[in-house]
């Protein structure tokens, strides 16, 4: 492998005003679509080289989707036939310099017009480093592989054993967090007990598989409406998950978590869909940045700095109808991610700004088969099939290019047909470090 210091940015000099956009996600993607022919040269960061829809991730975690169909390459996005004067480079920022209005990066540094800030948030484990170090996340793609062989490494091992307190062991699954993610993945690994496992495993009594759904508040989906937490609750356990509401996860140490209200659950798995933090960068001053993300103004421009702009979850703009800012959706990142584009054009021709006002399109979750709640426009709240049905049909269009809509959907009807996930491969085999379990287990019986 070369090493770094052979390597730069390579970025060419341009007379044209430079746009760095530091993350390829929903606000990053637009903002650079915005731009395409209107005289910037545009250059994102990003320390992946794909564009990912997270809100499927639990699928993939699941065995329900390929990680392929839920993400398209950056640099198809931007192909050069169709993007002059864009640069995709691979990279990790390390700090930003608002004086001398520099990006650093582990190759080198590179001056900046505008600097577009578009890093999203990262799982937060609230400073318990136990948690941290033995749970599973699930943010990113190599999460939702890891944890994805980990549940079916877990499912192999129960069927060998005759260890029955290891065998429940491996057959709990603890979710933290009963937020969309954690619903949704509790649904969906209800359904592969209920549709899948019995025939994978006939040998087992898969009826002994415990999926328990642990949420400090008072109710699931916090986020959402009362209504739509009240169908929830009664979907997931007309499912078969146990729920535990008004208590945390204090400790997990990779065998047995436990609750602040005293109870134990002994657990080879641990999923943390707790909660996120902004993904900060160095550089800007502690004035900037409020309850871990960036403090913006209503053009999303960062308090102090004319010339840096933050959006999507990572930015906070306090408004007299979100001032808690606005919701960690795709939405937000997508509208400010438009909306800058045209404001970056107004700047270059020194004409107004327009602020940034967000139009909430509403909210859904997924509990499974013809089970999910949405909260429309207009109050609207309502449960079963038809919130099921939109679901399906704003995610598919949600999807960043045709192929993925197409497999996304065509893997759907299969499964609404024949109940089956039919991704359950072991690609990767995947050990957590201090697992001991599962290192002896390959060591003794997957050894070539």
């Amino acid at each position: 492998m070369l090493p770094v210091t052979n390597l730069s940015l390579n970025i060419p000099d341009t007379q044209k005003p430079r746009v760095v956009i530091i993350g390829g996600g929903f606000g990053g993607i637009n903002l650079a679509k915005k731009l395409r022919g209107k005289n910037f040269q545009v250059v994102m960061f990003d320390k992946q080289n794909y564009h990912g829809f997270w809100p499927l991730l639990y699928q993939v975690a699941t065995a329900g989707l390929e990680p392929d169909a839920i993400a398209e390459p950056l640099r198809k996005l931007f192909g050069s036939d169709n993007y002059e004067d864009f640069f995709f480079r691979l990279v990790r920022v390390t700090n930003v310099n608002p004086v001398t209005k520099t990006v650093s990066t582990l190759i080198g540094d590179l001056h900046y017009d505008y600097l577009v800030i578009a890093t999203g948030t990262k799982t937060n484990y609230f400073g318990n480093e136990q948690i941290k170090k033995f749970s599973f996340p699930l943010k990113k793609i190599p999460d939702a592989l890891n944890l994805r062989s980990q549940m079916l490494q877990c499912f192999e091992q129960a069927n060998m054993t005759s260890d029955p307190e290891l065998r429940q062991s491996l057959m709990n699954f603890v979710i933290v967090g009963g937020g969309p993610t954690g619903v949704e993945l509790a649904g969906a690994l209800a359904e592969m007990k209920k549709h899948v496992l019995p025939s994978d495993y006939p040998g087992m009594d898969i009826s002994k598989m415990n999926i328990y759904l642990v949420e400090g508040m008072d109710r699931v989906l916090p986020p959402m409406s009362p209504e739509a937490s009240q169908k929830t609750y009664k979907y997931l356990t007309e499912l078969g998950v146990m729920i535990k509401l008004g208590t945390v996860v204090e400790s997990y140490d990779g065998d047995m978590a436990v609750l602040k209200s005293g109870e134990q659950i002994r657990t080879n798995t641990l999923i943390w869909a707790a909660g996120v933090a902004g993904a900060l960068i160095d550089g800007l001053p502690p004035e900037a940045i409020e309850r871990g993300r960036i403090l913006v103004n209503e053009y999303n421009q960062v308090l102090g700095f004319p010339d840096i702009f933050a959006i999507g979850d990572i930015a906070f703009m306090k408004t007299e109808k979100w001032p808690k800012g606005h919701p960690g959706v795709a939405q937000p990142a997508i509208q400010q991610g438009k909306l800058l584009g045209k404001n970056l054009v107004r700047l270059q021709r020194k004409e107004p700004l327009e602020k940034f006002e967000y139009t909430d399109k509403g909210s859904l979750a997924i509990i499974g088969r013809n089970r999910a709640v949405a909260d429309l426009p207009g109050n609207m709240h309502f449960g079963g099939f038809w919130a099921w049905a939109i679901w399906l049909f704003v995610h598919v269009m949600a999807l960043v290019g045709f192929r993925n809509k197409l497999v996304v959907l065509s893997n759907w009807v299969y499964k609404f047909f024949t109940y089956e996930n039919s991704t359950r491969l072991i690609i990767r085999p995947y050990v957590r470090k201090g697992d001991r379990i599962k290192q002896r287990f390959f060591d003794k019986y997957s050894a070539e």
